[in-house]
């Protein structure tokens, strides 16, 4: 309806067969795999979430997603119900049983079930579930073109870095910036500050730097952006962590963003206004060549 296809196809496997998801331990179909109404998750959000890449049937940066798991769970007191090595196995099983070659994970760990109260028992039992999605990242169409955004108020919580599923703010964000005909919504705080982008991170490049909006509680530790500033402090490529304006996005030379479902894409418009020439950059381009020679070299 507006000119780009969904990020992540639903439904069947590469191979036409069905699904297989994973619910408290067990393999099954989707349609199989139910929670009670009662979960917290259901009734409050009380849940986290984490979003692992597959590239080439393996898992991208798989360390790193698993500390901010075990961040998130502990920031919110939800006791981790599954180890390490059980969301591995679990996760490479579904990669294998899905035929997934490239594409993501997804896992949700919530508080558990109790009758609706707004005080948290201390004895609930935790649910997991796990499922698989497939993209395309690295062939993305937008490579050539980039894509474009859309930029909306900051309304969300304060306590954004914690990969919780309360995701209101960023889904009528997301949604305002498909329906402008916009690829992603670039998040923009009371003082006109870009801070992120609804679902990945966000970079500007100019005068030989890349710069991106610092660490706080304002912003998700996203596990690509990190990989990105290690990587460019690696090779001593310009990197400066501060806030800045949208304003400042709209006179950039160039953006991008960064997540497990995009690595590293190209941003070429903003508010319809074109960035730069209107082209995905070379320096985009490059740090895009560099994650991806980071990620393989790293896959689990």
């Amino acid at each position: 309806m507006f000119g780009r296809p969904r990020l992540f196809p639903a439904g069947p496997k590469e191979d036409g067969m069905s699904r297989i998801v994973y619910l408290n331990g067990e393999y099954m179909a989707p349609e199989q795999a139910k929670i009670s109404i009662f979960d917290r998750s259901v009734l409050f959000g009380d849940a986290v979430y984490e979003v692992t890449g597959v590239l080439g049937g393996r898992l991208v940066d798989f360390e790193h997603h698993m500390a901010r798991l075990k961040s998130s769970l502990g920031k919110l007191s939800i006791p981790p119900p599954i180890d390490r090595e059980g969301i591995l196995a679990a996760f490479r099983e579904l990669v294998r049983r899905n035929g997934i070659m490239e594409g993501l994970v997804y896992v949700q760990i919530t508080r558990g079930r109790q009758e609706r109260d707004f005080v948290y028992g201390t004895d609930l039992q935790p649910a997991v579930f796990m499922f698989t999605q497939v993209t395309g990242s690295s062939t993305s169409p937008y490579l050539e073109s980039g894509v474009s955004l859309k930029s909306a108020p900051d309304i969300r919580w304060a306590r954004r870095d914690i990969k919780t599923v309360n995701l209101l703010g960023q889904v009528l964000a997301k949604h305002a910036a498909h329906e402008s005909g916009a690829y992603e919504a670039l998040m923009v705080d009371p003082n006109g500050h870009v801070t992120e982008c609804g679902a990945t991170s966000f970079f500007i490049f100019r005068d030989k730097t890349i710069i991106t909006r610092p660490l706080s509680n304002d912003i998700l530790p996203g596990v690509t952006r990190r990989a990105v500033v290690a990587l460019c402090e690696r090779d001593r490529i310009g990197l400066e962590e501060r806030s800045f304006t949208l304003e400042e996005a709209y006179a950039a030379e160039e953006a991008f963003i960064t997540g497990a479902s995009t690595f590293v894409m190209p941003v070429t418009r903003i508010d319809g206004r074109t960035i730069s020439n209107g082209v995905p950059g070379p320096a985009t381009m490059a740090m895009r060549a560099i994650y991806l020679d980071y990620a393989r070299e790293t896959v689990t």
